[in-house]
């Protein structure tokens, strides 16, 4: 099953493997390289189906670190539309996910140790719902006014324009891992006392007006993807229950696929990792919210990805730092499950 085509929308992917969303840290002022083109355009050789971009931020102060990719002005587009067409003519589809980091921004890299990065030093002020910092040491995020709220929904619109522009086929919208959209999701991070906090409606408010306003600017026959953190494995915080009545919400919204991940808002919650852990995640949004799902965490082997997907858990599965291990895991499992894998024209001496 994992080398069967998915249908979302007027997109069809060759098989069920997505590229997860990986952070290169290798841009300045937010520009796509020649790194982003060999490392997405590596995974479109490798076999897989949905090559997606690291998070990629909306707004300047959006970026995780000062070097990460950004389309926040059209002059990002040109290299952009260059990856997008190479991952397409090697028989994948290209995919931006686009991200605000929120309260978790403006951060040293994390091989030079992901401290914050001082505004005077290249760094910035992050924002966030509340004054609350994401852990001891970080700074107190500014917090943003409802008028600085519409201006991203509307910042989130404007990157998916310029998604478009260059050419990607799928927007996936980072709700996950404790950034901005996360942030105002979780009540352990959210305290606002307005038309943004307190209920389940009014966390989700935010979320659901970027979608809204996402797939408006987006063509209305190319998906729509959302990642989530399912749970924010802390209690009184984010939870499944939560998850599953957004995951709902979205798909009204215009979502057609929930990117089902994990954690990333409280830097001292404990779960346990290990293969497959996320899938009963991604298998309940699933089910209950009817949804088409895709479910990443420690998937590894070809034989547990194919597993997912017959066990109706979820419809892609996505892959990270396995594909980092070695970029052309695809070919290698078609091969392991007697399937026709989507070997390239001048590799195909080397097939099996």
């Amino acid at each position: 099953m994992l080398f069967t085509p998915f249908t979302l929308r007027s997109v069809t992917l060759r098989n069920r493997i997505m590229v997860s969303p990986m952070c290169q840290y290798s841009s300045e002022d937010g520009f796509a390289t020649d790194w982003h083109l060999v490392h997405l355009g590596t995974r479109a050789v490798g076999g897989a189906a949905l090559v997606v971009t690291e998070a990629t931020a909306v707004e300047p102060r959006g970026r995780i670190s000062p070097r990460d990719l950004g389309i926040w002005k059209d002059e990002h587009v040109p290299m952009l539309h260059r990856i997008a067409e190479f991952v397409q003519r090697q028989g994948a589809v290209p995919g931006m996910q686009i991200a605000h980091a929120g309260r978790k921004a403006s951060v040293e890299v994390p091989w030079r140790g992901g401290a914050p990065v001082p505004a005077g030093q290249g760094g910035w002020t992050p924002v966030g719902p509340s004054a609350i910092p994401y852990a001891d040491g970080s700074p107190v995020p500014q917090v943003l006014s409802e008028h600085d709220i519409a201006q991203l929904v509307e910042a989130f619109a404007a990157a998916a324009r310029r998604a478009r522009a260059a050419g990607f086929k799928v927007v996936e919208l980072h709700f996950a891992h404790g950034y901005l959209v996360h942030e105002f999701l979780s009540p352990l991070s959210n305290t606002r006392t307005d038309g943004y906090g307190g209920s389940f409606e009014n966390r989700s408010r935010f979320a659901r007006e970027i979608a809204r306003a996402v797939r408006a600017a987006w063509p209305a026959d190319l998906p729509l993807a959302a990642r989530i953190s399912a749970s924010d494995w802390a209690p009184g915080g984010w939870d499944i229950d939560d998850s599953v009545r957004l995951s709902a919400a979205l798909k009204q919204d215009g979502v057609d696929l929930v990117d089902c991940s994990s954690g990333g808002n409280i830097h001292t919650a404990k779960f346990s990792a290990g293969p497959g852990y996320l899938t009963p995640y991604a298998e309940r949004i699933r089910r209950e919210a009817g949804v088409p799902t895709a479910a990443v965490g420690f998937i590894t082997s070809p034989q547990q990805a194919d597993q997912v997907l017959r066990a109706g858990q979820a419809d892609l599965v996505v892959l990270a730092r396995q594909l980092l291990r070695e970029p052309y895991w695809p070919l290698r499992a078609a091969a392991e499950l007697h399937a026709e894998g989507a070997w390239p024209d001048q590799y195909l001496r080397a097939r099996p």
